[in-house]
C-alpha cells in the first residue's frame, strides 16, 4: 500500500467520530442504525480496524456524506456539483451543495398545477433566503401576501408562518437557502454599477 493510501486510510477513524460526536449518537445508536457492531465502530474510530467498503457506505449513509468526504479522498479536481433531483410535494427540488448541517443551497420548480392553491402557511426553526429565477413567485409571508418576479429576493425568520406557490398558471424556478435559526449569509462585497 503507498504511503499516500495509508494516510488516508488512518485519517478515516478520527472523521468517524468527529461525525458521531457532532451528531450526538452513541455507538449504541450507530450501531442500531447501521448493523454494525459496537466493537466493530469502535475500533474503526480508534484505527484499530481498517476501513472496508462495507463498513463505510452504511455510515455515509446514516452520516448523510458522500463517502468521499468520509474518507477524505484527494481532490480531483473536478468543483462539479452532480445533483441529485427530488420530487417533494408535486415540486422538483434539486440540491445544489453536498454538505449536511449549516446553509442548505436547492433550485426548486414549482410546475404550474401549482396555480392557485390554497396557501397553507407553516413555520419552523431557521431562515430562509430565496431569489426567483423565472415565473413569479407568489409569497404569503405572516400578513403579507407577495409576489416575486425574476431577479427579485426575499429572506425572512421562518418562526414567521410562511408559504410560496406559484403567482400565475406557468412554472416557476428559484433558488432557495435554509439556514438553522440564527445562521445569516454574510455579505463580505458587493458591487453596484
Amino acid at each position: 500500500m503507498s504511503d499516500d493510501l495509508d494516510s488516508v486510510l488512518n485519517a478515516v477513524g478520527s472523521r468517524l467520530r468527529e461525525l458521531r460526536r457532532r451528531s450526538g449518537a452513541t455507538l449504541a445508536a450507530l450501531s442500531q442504525s447501521t448493523g454494525i457492531p459496537v466493537s466493530t465502530l469502535s475500533r474503526l474510530e480508534s484505527g484499530q480496524r481498517k476501513p472496508s467498503l462495507e463498513l463505510l457506505l452504511p455510515l455515509a449513509r446514516v452520516h448523510q456524506v458522500p463517502l468521499d468526504e468520509l474518507v477524505g479522498a484527494p481532490a480531483s479536481g473536478d468543483p462539479r456539483v452532480y445533483p441529485r433531483p427530488v420530487e417533494y410535494h408535486g415540486m422538483t427540488v434539486i440540491p445544489l451543495n453536498r454538505k449536511p448541517g449549516g446553509l442548505q443551497a436547492f433550485k426548486q420548480i414549482l410546475p404550474a398545477r401549482h396555480h392557485g392553491a390554497q396557501p397553507e402557511p407553516r413555520s419552523h426553526e431557521g431562515y430562509h433566503w430565496l431569489y426567483v429565477l423565472n415565473g413569479r413567485l407568489r409569497l404569503v409571508l405572516g400578513e403579507q401576501d407577495l409576489v416575486l418576479t425574476a431577479g427579485e429576493v426575499a429572506e425572512f425568520d421562518t418562526h414567521l408562518p410562511h408559504w410560496f406557490g406559484n403567482a400565475e398558471p406557468q412554472p416557476v424556478e428559484f433558488l432557495s437557502i435554509l439556514g438553522p435559526q440564527g445562521e445569516r449569509f454574510h455579505i463580505r462585497a458587493s458591487y453596484r454599477p
